[in-house]
């Protein structure tokens, strides 16, 4: 078989930190490239220009190690390891598992939330990152709907200097969802990383809220308990519409990025835009899953 680029970062870092690769098996290939050596370790393949986060990762995992909070763990070595250009860190892997719930994303968040402040590089959540870098490369839209959606970026951002202030701003993880929850037999386990950074918790309870009010995948009942659990509705909150209009931007760049080079989503891509312009009905839509 070729060696693929990301084959040939993976062998030329596992080589720097003394793993053999032979043998390692794609676990996803994304904007990140996940993949599985023998005997139990995880090597996750950052995009060029993300040492920093990559290195974040790898820290914050250690520190919630170090709190006893459910969370993959890190390898005792030194890392991010660069190859060609690619940060790259290695975990342990985790036992059977499958996605996780919102039930589990509740009860890790309010572990997170409650922790206090490390004396970590953490940085202050940026919920517009990268999103720009996505417009552009979303090929596939018209070229009306790209300069919408930069318009939408320009006046999020503005709205985001005045935004309303909410609970107390803790470590949040950035990413909050089941897809980052893995379930195993002995509970949940909390993945990923990358933008994890200091904020309003408020962003993290954002992203169950939007299964329910954007893409329709909650029902009310089982974000009724979602909210009950964490003590707080963050659809009633003064910054929802600010927050929700940010991180469906950050859905529908996403799905409009890899639309590029996934001709099949370019279907999705186009009707998330036609959503947020007004084009499609009301919410809650039906978005599906991308990657």
């Amino acid at each position: 078989m070729s060696t693929t680029p990301t084959q040939a970062v993976l062998q030329a870092a596992c080589l720097a930190v003394g793993f053999d690769a032979t043998d390692a098996e794609p676990i996803r290939i994304a904007e990140n490239a996940t993949w599985r050596l023998p005997r139990g370790v995880v090597v996750r393949i950052a995009r060029p220009g993300q040492l920093a986060a990559a290195a974040r990762e790898v820290q914050v995992a250690r520190w919630l190690a170090a709190q006893g909070v459910p969370a993959v763990r890190a390898l005792d070595l030194r890392q991010p390891v660069t190859a060609s250009g690619y940060p790259t860190t290695f975990w342990q892997e985790l036992p059977p598992h499958e996605i996780g719930t919102v039930a589990d994303v509740v009860a890790l968040l309010k572990q997170l939330h409650a922790l206090p402040k490390p004396d970590l590089p953490l940085g202050v959540l940026d919920p517009f990152v990268r999103v720009a870098e996505r417009i552009d490369a979303a090929s596939t839209l018209f070229e009306d709907d790209r300069q919408w959606l930069r318009d939408q970026l320009e006046d999020l951002k503005t709205q985001w200097a005045s935004r309303a202030q909410g609970l107390p701003e803790c470590v949040v993880h950035g990413d909050a969802w089941v897809g980052n929850i893995a379930r195993t037999a002995t509970g949940p386990v909390l993945m990923d990383f990358e933008r994890a950074s200091f904020g309003p918790p408020e962003w993290d309870l954002v992203s169950t809220a939007l299964k329910l009010t954007t893409t329709g995948s909650v029902s009310t009942s089982e974000y009724a308990e979602f909210c009950a659990a964490y003590g707080t509705d963050v659809t009633e909150w003064a910054g929802f519409e600010l927050f929700a209009g940010a991180r469906e931007l950050r859905m529908t760049t996403y799905a409009a990025q890899h639309a590029a080079t996934h001709p099949e989503w370019r279907r999705e891509a186009k009707y998330r835009v036609d959503c947020l312009r007004g084009r499609a009905g009301g919410r809650p839509w039906q978005w599906r899953g991308i990657m």
